[in-house]
This record gives C-alpha cells, sequence and structure tokens, in this order.
C-alpha cells in the first residue's frame, strides 16, 4: 500500500489514521517523499493503479530546490512552502542522503554480477559432470560393444603389392600354406604372392577348439599352446622371418613366399589372368590357386535377434574368434551355452568345461541330435560320448533346438523347441560352416548345388591356370565321386597337390584325407571315407590301456597334428586271432568302427586306436565285400600283438 502525499498536514492525519500498520517505509525522493504501509497482500506495491486500500487523494511534496550529493556528502532537504498549520514533516528523521539509491545499484550490480556469475559456474559444472557421465556411460557401453572383425593391412596400401608375378595364392590358410610348400620345393626360387583376409599369416586351426584352451600358465610367446605331452608349440607355421615383405619380392634373386594380409580379391578375369582386389589394384599372375576355405555359419534365430542379443552370441573358427571369445571369459561371464553337438561344439564343450572347473562358470550343450557327434557316430557310440561329455562338467540338452530368444537384464534366454528356457550370458554357435565362394559370380565360376564349393575336376583345375584347394572344392574323388571335405588333412593334401600340379605335375587326386577329433587328452578318435551315422555301421571294440589315449600318441609322436604323426607311421603288423570284446564296464575303450554302403566299406573311424589310417585307406581303396568284418578288424592288431 502506498499513497503519495503532498503536505506535512495529510501526513500527519494518515500517520493517526494508519497508526496500527506496521511497518511503515518512508522514502524521500528528489520528486518528494513515497510512503509505503505493508498489511499482508496489500501492502504489495500495486503500480499506478490505485486500489480503495490506497489513499483518497494523491498529495506531493515538491521541494523548492532538489538535493545534491557532493564528495560523499549530503546537503539538507530543503523545506516545502508553508501551508499554515505546524510542519509535522520536520518530525520525520531526516535520511543521511537525498537519496542513495546509487551506491545501492552499485551494491545490487554487484550481487548480481556474483550471482550470475555463480549460477554460470553452477550451471558449467552441472554441464560439465552430466558431459563427463555420459561420456563416461558411453564409454562404459562401447566397451560391451564388441569390436569389428576388421582385419590390419600388410602393407597398408595396396602399391607396395606386387602388380605381377608368377604364383599367386588367394587365401592365407593351410591349403595356401601347403601349396607355396609344394611349390618352392619344386621350384625353389619361385616367387609366391599370398593374399590373405586376415591378419595373421598362415596358422593352424584345430588347437584353437582343443589344446589352446588347456594351457596353464605363462608362455614366452603369445599364441602358443602346449600339446598334449606338455611341449610347447606356436599356432603359426613358420616364423615372421621366413616370409619375405611384398616390397622385397620382385627382386630376391632366389624368390620367396610373401604374405599381404587384411586384403580381399574381389574378382578375377580367369581368361586375362588378373585379379583385383578391393580397391582395383590389378595382379597379373601366370598361375593361381583359390583357397579360401569356409565360414562358420549361425542360425536365423540369431541373426534375427536385437543388437542387444547378437552382442551376447559369437561364432567361432579363427584367432579372433578364439582371443575374442578369452576375452569374454575373462571378463567375467558364468554361464555359457554352446549350441551344436558336432566335432567343434563338443570339443569346445569340453575343454571350456573342464577350464571352468577352475575358473568358476558353467557350460550348457545344446543339439538337435540324440547324442554328441550323433552325425557321425553310430547311435550306442554317440550316447558314450554324451555320457564322457556330462563327465567333463558340461550340461547337456540333447534332442532340442532354440526356437525364440530373448534377453533378461544381462543374459540371453534360449527358448527351446521342449519349452524349457536356458539362461545363458553368452552364446556360441557351432553349427557346421559353408564355403567361401563371393568369387564365383563376378569371376564367372561354377559351384555345387549339392554340396556347395567351386567345381573342379580331378586334378583340381577349375579353368585353364587356375586350381582350387580346400574347404572351398567340391572335388570327383575317383572311388566315391563327388565330393566335398571340410578337415586340416583334406587342406593340406588337397593344397600340396594343387601345387604340384601348378608346377606341372598334372596328377588326379587320389588321396583319401582323414580327421580327427579329441575330447580332451583322454578320449579322441580318427576318421576317413563317408563316416555317416545314417549308413549302416559294424564295430569291433577291445579294453582300452593306459597307452591308448591322445596324450599317449602324443607323448610318443611329440606331434600333436595327428594328420603328420599318421603319415610317419610305422607300418603294422595284422594280429592273428579275433580282438575279444570289452567286458562290463569297460565299455567302448578302443575299436573300429566300419561304415558300409550295398555292402562295401566306404568309411572308417578308428576309436582311441592310433597310427593306423594307411591300413583303413587300403581297405577303402580294395573296394571289397567281407563276410566277416572281424577278420577285416585284425588288420589293424588293436591289441597290438607282437610278430
Amino acid at each position: 500500500m502506498y499513497g503519495t502525499i503532498r503536505c506535512a498536514t495529510h501526513v500527519s492525519n494518515f500517520l493517526r489514521s494508519y497508526k496500527s500498520i506496521s511497518p511503515i517505509k518512508l522514502a524521500v525522493t528528489a520528486s518528494g517523499t513515497r510512503l509505503y504501509a505493508n498489511k499482508g497482500n496489500a501492502g504489495k506495491q500495486s503500480g499506478t493503479k490505485k486500489s480503495s486500500d490506497n489513499i483518497a487523494r494523491d498529495t506531493t511534496i515538491r521541494p523548492s530546490t532538489p538535493p545534491h550529493v557532493i564528495a560523499g556528502t549530503c546537503k539538507p532537504i530543503m523545506s516545502p512552502p508553508e501551508c499554515g498549520k505546524p510542519n509535522v514533516m520536520k518530525e520525520v528523521p531526516q535520511p543521511e542522503c537525498p537519496w542513495d539509491g546509487e551506491p545501492k545499484q552499485r551494491k545490487y550490480g554487484k550481487h548480481l554480477a556474483i550471482g550470475i556469475l555463480l549460477t554460470a559456474l553452477s550451471l558449467f559444472a552441472f554441464y560439465k559432470y552430466g558431459m563427463d557421465t555420459t561420456k563416461k556411460e558411453v564409454e562404459k557401453k562401447q566397451e560391451k560393444r564388441r569390436k569389428e572383425k576388421i582385419p590390419v593391412k600388410f602393407p597398408a596400401t595396396s602399391k607396395e603389392i606386387p602388380s605381377k608375378i608368377r604364383y599367386l595364392l588367394i587365401g592365407g590358410g593351410t591349403a595356401s600354406f601347403s601349396a607355396f610348400r609344394s611349390i618352392k620345393s619344386l621350384d625353389p626360387k619361385a616367387k609366391v604372392l599370398v593374399i590373405s583376409n586376415e591378419s595373421f599369416y598362415p596358422y593352424m586351426r584345430p588347437p584353437l577348439s582343443k589344446e589352446m584352451w588347456f594351457n596353464e600358465g605363462p608362455h614366452s610367446k603369445p599364441l602358443v599352446f602346449r600339446q598334449w605331452n606338455g611341449t610347447e608349440r606356436s599356432l603359426f607355421y613358420e616364423p615372421e622371418d621366413f616370409y619375405v615383405d611384398c616390397k622385397r619380392l620382385r627382386d630376391e634373386p632366389n624368390g620367396g613366399v610373401s604374405v599381404a594380409r587384411g586384403w580381399t580379391v574381389k574378382k578375377i578375369d580367369v581368361f586375362g589372368r588378373k585379379a583385383y582386389l578391393e580397391d582395383d589394384h590389378v595382379i597379373e599372375y601366370e598361375k593361381c590357386l583359390i583357397a579360401t576355405g569356409s565360414s562358420p555359419k549361425n542360425l536365423p534365430v540369431f541373426k534375427e535377434a536385437s543388437q542387444d542379443i547378437q552382442e551376447r552370441v559369437s561364432l567361432f573358427r579363427d584367432i579372433f574368434d578364439y582371443e575374442e571369445l578369452e576375452e569374454i571369459l575373462q571378463g567375467g561371464v558364468k554361464k555359457i551355452a554352446i549350441i551344436g553337438g558336432g566335432f567343434l561344439g563338443s570339443e569346445l564343450a569340453c575343454a571350456l568345461a573342464r577350464r571352468g572347473q577352475n575358473q568358476g562358470y558353467k557350460i550348457t550343450q545344446i543339439f538337435r541330435e540324440s547324442g554328441n557327434m550323433g552325425r557321425v557316430l553310430p547311435e550306442y557310440l554317440s550316447f558314450w560320448t554324451t555320457h564322457k561329455v556330462q563327465k567333463e562338467g558340461v550340461e547337456v540338452i540333447p534332442n532340442s533346438e532354440v526356437e525364440d530368444v530373448s534377453l533378461d537384464t544381462n543374459a540371453v534366454v534360449l527358448h527351446l523347441n521342449s519349452g524349457e528356457k536356458v539362461s545363458a550370458e553368452h552364446v556360441i554357435v557351432a553349427v557346421g560352416v559353408e564355403p567361401n565362394t563371393q568369387l564365383a559370380e563376378p569371376s564367372e565360376l561354377e559351384t555345387d548345388d549339392e554340396f556347395g564349393g567351386y567345381l573342379v575336376n580331378a586334378e583340381l583345375m577349375a579353368r585353364s591356370n587356375l586350381w582350387i584347394a580346400g574347404d572351398c572344392t567340391c572335388f570327383y574323388d575317383t572311388k566315391l565321386g563327388r565330393r566335398r571335405v571340410e578337415h586340416h588333412d583334406h587342406a593340406v593334401v588337397s593344397g600340396r597337390l594343387a601345387g604340384e600340379n601348378m608346377t606341372g605335375a598334372g596328377k588326379p587326386y587320389v588321396h583319401q584325407s582323414m580327421f580327427w577329433s579329441d575330447l580332451g587328452p583322454e578320449v579322441g578318435y580318427e576318421a576317413i571315407g563317408i563316416v555317416d551315422s545314417s549308413l549302416p555301421t559294424v564295430g569291433v571294440f577291445a579294453k582300452a590301456t593306459d597307452k591308448d589315449t591322445p596324450k599317449s600318441v602324443v607323448s610318443e609322436t611329440d606331434e600333436g597334428n595327428r594328420a603328420a604323426s599318421e603319415a610317419k607311421a610305422k607300418p603294422v603288423t595284422p594280429a592273428t586271432s579275433s580282438p575279444s570284446p570289452p567286458q562290463d564296464g569297460e565299455d567302448y575303450g578302443k575299436g573300429v568302427i566300419f561304415y558300409l554302403r550295398d555292402d562295401i566299406v566306404v568309411g572308417i573311424v578308428l576309436w582311441n586306436v592310433f597310427n593306423r589310417m594307411s591300413v583303413a585307406r587300403q581297405v577303402l581303396r580294395d573296394e571289397r565285400k567281407y563276410d566277416d568284418l572281424n577278420e577285416v578288424a585284425k588288420l589293424f592288431n588293436i591289441h597290438e600283438e607282437q610278430p
């Protein structure tokens, strides 16, 4: 409430009328004296519009001479004109200064500036804190994201890769390694260029799912493993200094092998004998080998899942996958589910479960077959293998498929066709591979509709001056017909033959390649030919000894690569008597399983029987019908009778 007073008499009357109002504020300005009275909400300044609480009359005290402020001192306020009555304004305390608004404004200005500064600093602090928090959250989220599988290029630019070469090998796996060894043995001064889409020099894949997970203690070098006999070995076939730098290959007088790592060939001009890299760099060749291998399959239920679920699902094939899985395990994952019951799935399940006993994580294996390796082993042996896997600590769920998948906090929930739900922090899909035939369409090369892979003849030739070897090859087997094989020994043998033929040998592929699988150091088997559980089988078993284990054969030969040890194995003298069957409790310690088609042996599995592959190859070559396979089993001398 306020009013403007013209005369001291009115001031006195006003004070008497509003003596109950407290407090009363009086301000003297250059234009007069202004009175403020607070009484609840009515005491608030109401602006220029007068309310009923305001003084009825506007009165203004106008000084004759405005006050002045000089050097911090005040002049007295001039008295208003006489109005005939006592001047009660003299009773009102005189202000020391006529108007101290300017210092107050400066004071308020300082306060305002300080307030703005503090507000700005607070806002900046909140902003900075929020940005840091957001940045940390983003970084933490990005840390959870799996690193993308992008190979590092060596050399960094294609200008350093030779544009002309005699021998060009596309693919940096086992088949290429075997091919360039063969080429160099027949053409010592040959210059060989390998184009690999991986960042590593050629290496062995089998230990990635076996021995690498049994490593204990530190190693002197990265990517080494201990064989079953405890000896240390590098994963790489050759040391780095074996290879010639791409820039120096052209000028090497004795030739050599260069590997351009991280590079991809996108097209081949078969008739012009030119290969095109992804940046259109052209390499002219005289002889070319395609050995691009294969890639792991995934399941649609995972491919179509959300990104958060896909971050918790991985495939397994190469060093990158091994290192990534190792990092995941070291990150504290406690529940892992493996989808697939074949070689890779069963090997990983056993290896990880044994390791998990010390590191505290649990392995669950899920597959559609009734037992482990059910597509290869006869049912009774598949069940026995499942029991062995369970003894390693694996929870096995057979006869099951993943129909749906969801995310529950940090775990993937697998919805099985049985209605069961399995929770896992990480999922490994191991359901087979498919050949890498991306060059087929742009290069106008044929592929097989039934088996997949590039079509080649018995000499592994697809076109003039172009050979294909390894997993990506669908070749004609002179004994068993058209086939495609995905195993290590086939990559070795087909690569070696392709290398020989690139130097002019012209040999057909008549070798029967073998493969092997180890469920740890105690149980393993080797196989050759067509081993399909849908075929009729005959098994001959005997009691196993301590010598009948993968660990024992590696200790004896100091060779973890069973294909290499079989190639060096001594001939076996046939037994004179049939092996006695195992007694109760002995189960299937060791034995020979024959796979028949039209009563002819087309495949053989040697169960915990080693260094007998030459005998198995001879049986397949004979293509005979046998009246008594017990007699054939004598050829393997599984009791190791001494002559």
